[in-house]
């Protein structure tokens, strides 16, 4: 199967059997329970590891990033791919045992050092939503060696103000007793994605939310329960952000739920090596409402740590694949690779 992509009489395609048909399931075991593990891309390549928002899993959360064919040319030319799930949220995953206790923030992020060891892999860079962006970012806090950079998207710092924790509290419920019902897919869908995608009673939802809802119908409650539960109890670790050595990309849709929580975890971030990207008409899960808006920020970001090498068969005017077209300020190491902070981003839907 191939992707094509047109604008203004130019095409990029992409073979996407030969990116994803490749991946291949690892079951890794922790201290808290086997983790599944997706890797996609050559094992040999700088290291890129992903983790989703509640419910979510590198289907539902990375698809339409990894299926944008500039963002998986750039990305699986540069790195071997490793999307980390929480546990029960890998397709086919089977139900949890609920005498089982969740996890804390910090068992899954003790997990991912776990996962690290299992492949044998140094320093890696991570992206993370929401609340795959808390797990990962307290995984950058408590191993900082292990960590090159972070992408973060729409992400998680402080504790659950009140409104969140009523809100998961009344999720909470739904999956209790309910299960994966269509009033829980609803409160999840406005927690992923801004109202322009969403629908209304004259315009239909889009295929992205159409796609979403489907996945969902695949999850094990009592699994996403468990994970809900876990961030729910999530401590503030406002504090340690600025101990954090490596650096950190930040996006945020502008319209999504957790906008003022990315606002002020860029404000608390060394600004020397932070940079936050605002989406317009975007809610959370950027990486699938518009992936196209991470394309360029990625580039900067990765030339500073020089991984970045452009792929032989990209050629799109809007990707600036070309060193020699980049600001010197651009490449040096303090810079974080974005000359302006914060940005907003001006594309339509």
């Amino acid at each position: 199967m191939a992707v094509a992509m047109d604008d203004s009489n130019e095409s990029v395609s992409v073979n996407m059997e030969k990116i994803y048909l490749g991946g291949k399931e690892h079951h890794v075991p922790t201290g808290r329970g086997s983790v599944s593990v997706i890797i996609y891309g050559d094992q040999d390549k700088p290291a890129l590891i992903t983790y989703p928002d509640l419910a979510l899993n590198h289907m539902s959360c990375f698809q339409g990033l990894f299926f944008w064919p500039e963002a998986a040319s750039m990305l699986l030319h540069n790195f071997c791919i490793y999307h980390i799930c929480p546990p029960g949220h890998e397709l086919g995953a089977a139900p949890i045992c609920p005498d089982d206790p969740a996890p804390s923030v910090n068992d899954l992020a003790d997990q991912i050092l776990e996962v690290l060891n299992y492949f044998g892999l140094g320093a890696v860079m991570c992206m993370g939503v929401t609340a795959g962006a808390y797990i990962l970012t307290l995984f950058a806090m408590k191993y900082r060696e292990r960590v090159l950079g972070l992408i973060l998207v729409s992400p998680l710092c402080k504790a659950p103000s009140w409104s969140e924790w009523f809100y998961n509290k009344v999720m909470s419920n739904l999956l209790y007793f309910y299960g994966m019902s269509g009033l829980l897919k609803e409160f999840l869908l406005q927690r992923y994605f801004s109202k322009e995608v969403r629908g209304t009673a004259e315009v239909p939802e889009s295929d992205i939310v159409q796609a979403c809802r489907r996945l969902l119908d695949e999850r094990q409650s009592i699994n996403v329960l468990r994970f809900l539960q876990t961030i729910n109890r999530r401590p503030d670790i406002t504090d340690g952000l600025k101990r954090l050595r490596c650096r950190t990309l930040v996006f945020v849709g502008e319209n999504s739920p957790f906008h003022s929580e990315a606002l002020h975890m860029i404000s608390k971030l060394d600004k020397r090596y932070s940079a936050l990207v605002e989406v317009q008409a975007c809610g959370s899960v950027v990486t699938e409402e518009q992936p196209h808006a991470m394309l360029i920020p990625m580039e900067y970001f990765f030339m500073g740590y020089g991984l970045y090498k452009p792929c032989p068969f990209s050629d799109s005017p809007r990707s600036p694949l070309s060193p020699s077209c980049i600001s010197p300020e651009l490449l040096s190491p303090e810079s974080m690779g974005l000359k302006l902070k914060p940005i907003k981003t001006r594309m339509s839907l």
